[in-house]
């Protein structure tokens, strides 16, 4: 099968060739690597020259935004930059982050998986950060059937159904609720172990700290559904105010009415699908 990677990249010296490195080891190449360099001010701009004059599967996008590394927005933009260089002749197209370490099977395995399932809209592995033991542990908050949205790869059918990335916070939960919309399963494969350079989160901005909250109002989960999504993840987090800052986003984009990115038809399902799933879970 074909296949795209787009890769947003900002202040990734540390890291980038590690990532780079891994896609050329791959048992089955991408036909392009679009490598967006996002308003970067260290080394990466020649790091990414230097791949280019490597390989001609990859080509440079430049693109200038804010010098904050926030989450949501800014990510798929660059994104969506890198997007408008590719055609439509591809099976997956896979938006990466730069800061990772793949199996080298990694796409020969999501790959067949979308030859196994027609219906398969998205699909990936699972991540491991570096503890300060040396251990690389299994580091993933949401549902297990949930794909990082470091590692999304979509088939042509759901990506052209779910009209791309919703450039908001959110867009990595919303894109799984609107393919199961329109009807596409979501798969992950616990064989496919990713090694995260950079934990989740960690240069991201103070003020991503209540844009949470802000995604489930504008993804339409309603008060309730928002107060026990965050609930759960702030047991998880172990950080109640990770369960305040969710409920001030929330309450804040009520107020300013912010803009929804869902439909309300789309809203109905996706609230409908929460409560299925909450009332499975206390069932179990």
């Amino acid at each position: 099968m074909d296949y795209y990677l787009v890769i947003p990249i900002h202040n990734e010296e540390a890291f980038l060739k590690s990532t780079l490195d891994s896609i050329l080891l791959q048992t089955i190449l991408p036909k392009k690597v679009i490598l967006v360099n996002d308003n970067s001010t260290d080394d990466t701009e020649n790091i990414i020259d230097l791949y280019i004059a490597r390989n001609p599967i990859f080509t440079k996008v430049n693109s200038v935004s804010s010098t904050q590394h926030m989450p949501g927005s800014k990510v798929v933009d660059a994104f969506n930059k890198g997007l408008k260089e590719l055609d439509d002749n591809f099976n997956f197209i896979v938006k990466l982050d730069a800061d990772l370490i793949l199996p080298n099977n990694y796409f020969e395995v999501i790959s067949l998986h979308f030859k196994l399932n027609q219906n398969l809209g998205i699909c990936g592995g699972f991540i491991y950060e570096q503890k300060e033991s040396g251990d690389w542990v299994l580091n993933h908050p949401m549902d297990k059937d949930h794909v990082r949205g470091a590692i999304k790869a979509y088939s042509k059918a759901c990506f052209k159904a779910i009209g791309g990335l919703k450039s908001a916070m959110g867009w990595d939960t919303v894109d799984e609720l609107l393919a199961k919309y329109h009807g596409f399963e979501i798969q992950t494969d616990s064989s496919l172990k990713i090694k995260h350079l950079r934990p989740t989160g960690k240069a991201y901005n103070n003020k991503a700290k209540r844009l949470q909250g802000k995604a489930m109002y504008t993804m339409r989960y309603g008060f309730l559904i928002t107060c026990i999504a965050s609930l759960k993840m702030a047991l998880k987090n172990k950080s109640i105010a990770s369960f305040s800052n969710n409920i001030f986003g929330y309450l804040n984009a009520a107020k300013n009415s912010a803009t929804y990115l869902v439909t309300k038809e789309e809203g109905d399902f996706i609230r409908n699908l929460r409560w299925t799933n909450i009332k499975r879970k206390i069932k179990a």
